[in-house]
């Protein structure tokens, strides 16, 4: 077992930080591992990984007992040279494959983060994380009953039926198989598949249902061998180590489980099943009662592990040497009581995984168990009895169980599923298209009741009731969450299958999106408030026109739009000024509270309409410049006048008034040196225009203004006139 050792005690000093003690348990367990040879007993190194590790803390709690399971199989795939497997460990081809068992897609459900799982991964809970972007799967379905029932994506099951109807098939079997084993009718799962294994005995999922029907009927040994030909065919697939694994959890020999379950993780690190029970066996290890005693009795001599039932098929332990195999009639009712006494180091030797490197390169992981550590008599003894995968192969027999044959004979078919390639005649655009706007797929999202629709289809939809267009159902959370991740694969197949109609959709969209990024031509238009340059405007958006409006000016990136107040003749004003979008905050609903600042000032030329808001053709406006000296000096005159008559009237406004405007538009901007920098003339003006008392129509009047100096005696007039109130 590759176990982290220790080579010393240590001993942290009282006064140390947290931070030096996590250091120092990463030291700890991050240590070169043992060899393949040193196992799990009580003079093992896992008594001083463990005694050593007490020494920094309780480990038994869920944040330190995951570090040390993560050292134990970063340590066991150092060991063992793997490396890390993004692909699925099935070794499959083709368009339609499963994220995480990277076999056939069956019955396809597609998870928030856009990947697309089969229903077996998903309901029975194999995964933590995507294998693909690392995003947390939450429960679904499976053991879970708060969990939300899982829907097949409705346009990828189609495509799957329509190309591989013989792999559904096969699937619905499988489903069959699920059913029956959950139900615990072992017999009647076991008959079913090896039925189903008479008709094309090289389906290896059928084999890992029929071991799962001969574990729930205490047949382990036959599971071992069926477990066995599934591992020489598929020795990256990380599941079938974790299902073997269980066979020998359940059988006692715990020791060999965990090794197992580490090679399992070793595959595939996010393998949740396989973390969790190496977790519950480590947390028996380092449970109090069990480290009593300084270590001196293993913690495996425990009621919980020791004494169980156990016959191996093709692998035969140390402790069974001198033991005759059974025969398969005699199968299930035959026990072989383990001595209590150094159950350990019987236990761990009883098919330790890839013994050695040689012997891994030789057979090309084909063997998955090692012979234990014996004398060469000893050798020669178990070797006679040992039915070698490496030498032999397994077809099914009348009665459903195996039978062995020489290499080099053929199956009926080879273990890579036949699903490579999809015929041209099945391949068809209208498959690919959208139920909204009946167009090829641009940027697919499917929602968590299995429909698939154009990403901006979809927004527009939830504009106005957050349900599905098809089916009505409920959207409310998927709304809130607004993760609308593109769905992968049925993109990478547009790609694949119809890359020139999705060359003429991408020219399509580029053009509507360079349409609504022009700024002189179709602006959209908000008809609301009045709004002025470098003054904040925050607007609470509910309208779903208004929310499509303002997901286009996002996603265009112009972040900008048109305000004007709203004129009974012509819809809107003449004059109006554009907003900069700083920040939108979206509600849970769909209402969106957004940030935005004034901008430039402009004059509509001609008014339209588009998917239900008003746009407008627009030229902006800016001050007239004042070139003569004198005339500049007397507007300079006049706006220092009316900027200390602004200040005067604010500061003799009541403290509550006071306090209101400086939350909603800040403090008054300074006095600026050079009045005629800036297009709009000096900010101060729109700020205190934005916060007197006047009627828009009045400020749509000084908004128009191209004259600073018009500008300063029209503000000068309101001040005058708001003093005489304050005077009173």
């Amino acid at each position: 077992m590759a176990f982290s050792p220790v080579g010393s005690e240590v001993s942290p000093e009282p006064s140390s930080s947290p931070g030096e003690e996590a250091d120092g348990e990463r030291e700890l367990l991050l240590l070169p591992p043992p060899r393949l040879g040193e196992g799990l007993g009580p003079g093992s190194r896992l008594k001083e990984v463990v005694g050593a590790s007490l020494c920094l803390g309780p480990l038994a709690g869920p944040q330190r007992l995951g570090t040390l399971v993560d050292c134990l199989v970063l340590n066991y795939r150092l060991r063992q040279g793997l490396g890390w497997s993004r692909d699925g460990g099935a070794e499959t081809q083709g368009p339609l494959r499963c994220c995480g068992c990277g076999r056939f897609l069956a019955e396809p459900v597609t998870v928030p983060c856009g990947h697309t799982y089969c229903r077996r991964c998903l309901r029975r809970e194999l995964r933590a994380h995507c294998r693909r972007c690392r995003d947390r799967l939450l429960p679904a379905g499976g053991t879970n009953p708060a969990a939300a029932p899982l829907r097949t994506s409705v346009v990828l099951n189609q495509l799957a039926e329509k190309w591989f109807p013989g792999e559904c098939e096969r699937a619905r079997m499988g489903s069959r198989l699920e059913e029956l084993l959950a139900q615990g009718r072992f017999r009647e799962a076991l008959a079913a598949a090896s039925q189903a294994l008479r008709a094309d005995s090289s389906d290896l999922m059928l084999r890992i249902y029929r071991a799962e029907s001969y574990v729930g009927l205490q047949e382990y040994k036959t599971a071992i061998e069926d477990l066995n030909f599934v591992i020489s065919k598929m020795p990256n697939w990380p599941e079938v180590y974790f299902q073997k694994g269980k066979v020998l959890q359940d059988s006692g020999f715990v020791g060999d489980a965990l090794q197992l379950f580490l090679q399992c993780l070793a595959l595939d690190e996010d393998f949740l099943p396989a973390k969790l029970a190496v977790e519950r066996t480590l947390r028996d290890v380092l449970s109090p009662e069990k480290l009593g005693e300084s270590l001196k009795e293993s913690a495996w001599n425990s009621p919980h592990i020791r004494n169980k039932p156990f016959i191996l098929g093709s692998e035969v332990t140390e402790s069974y040497c001198n033991l005759p195999l059974c025969s398969e009639q005699s199968l299930g009712g035959s026990e072989v009581r383990e001595p209590v006494s150094g159950s350990l180091n019987r236990a761990r030797s009883v098919h330790a995984l890839n013994s050695t490197k040689d012997l891994a390169k030789e057979d090309g992981l084909k063997r998955v168990s090692s012979e234990p550590l014996l004398s060469g008599q000893e050798k020669g003894a178990l070797l006679k009895r040992k039915l070698s995968f490496s030498e032999q192969d397994t077809v099914v027999c009348e009665d459903g169980r195996n039978k062995h044959k020489k290499q080099g004979e053929s199956t009926k078919r080879d273990t890579m599923l036949p699903f490579g390639t999809v015929p041209g005649d099945l391949i068809d655009v209208s498959d690919f298209e959208c139920s909204l706007c009946m167009r090829l797929f641009f940027e697919p999202v499917t929602t968590p009741c299995g429909h698939t629709f154009c990403k901006g289809c979809l927004e527009r939809c939830l504009d106005h009731a957050p349900q599905c267009p098809l089916c009505k159902e409920s959207l409310k959370e998927y709304l809130a969450n607004r993760k609308y991740s593109t769905t992968e694969l049925l993109e990478e197949l547009i790609m694949k299958y119809l890359s020139d109609e999705l060359y003429e959709r991408k020219r399509i969209h580029a053009e509507e999106t360079a349409e609504h990024s022009n700024l002189t031509k179709n602006v959209p238009m908000f008809v609301c408030t009045m709004a002025y340059p470098t003054v904040p405007c925050p607007l609470h958006v509910f309208e779903p026109r208004y929310r499509l409006m303002i997901r286009r000016s996002m996603e265009t990136g112009t972040k900008q739009f048109g305000m004007c107040i709203n004129d009974p003749q012509n819809g809107f004003a003449d004059y109006g000024c554009m907003l900069q979008i700083r920040n939108v905050h979206f509600l849970p609903d769909g209402r969106s509270v957004v940030d935005t600042v004034g901008g430039k000032r402009f004059r509509v030329l001609r008014r339209g309409m588009k998917d239900g808001y008003c746009t407008a053709d627009i030229e902006y406006l800016e001050d007239v410049k004042v070139a003569d000296e004198e005339e500049l000096k007397k507007l300079r005159e006049l706006h220092n006048f009316v900027y200390n008559q602004a200040c005067s009237w604010f500061q003799n406004l009541r403290n509550k008034f006071r306090t209101q405007i400086l939350q909603h538009f800040g403090p008054m901007p300074d006095r600026e040196e050079n009045i005629q920098a800036m297009p709009n003339g000096p900010a101060w003006c729109w700020w205190l225009l934005a916060v007197l008392p006047v009627d828009p129509r009045y400020q749509l009047s000084v908004l128009s203004m191209m004259s600073l100096k018009d500008r300063l005696i029209k503000i000068q007039h309101i001040l005058t006139y708001f003093s005489r109130d304050q005077s009173k």
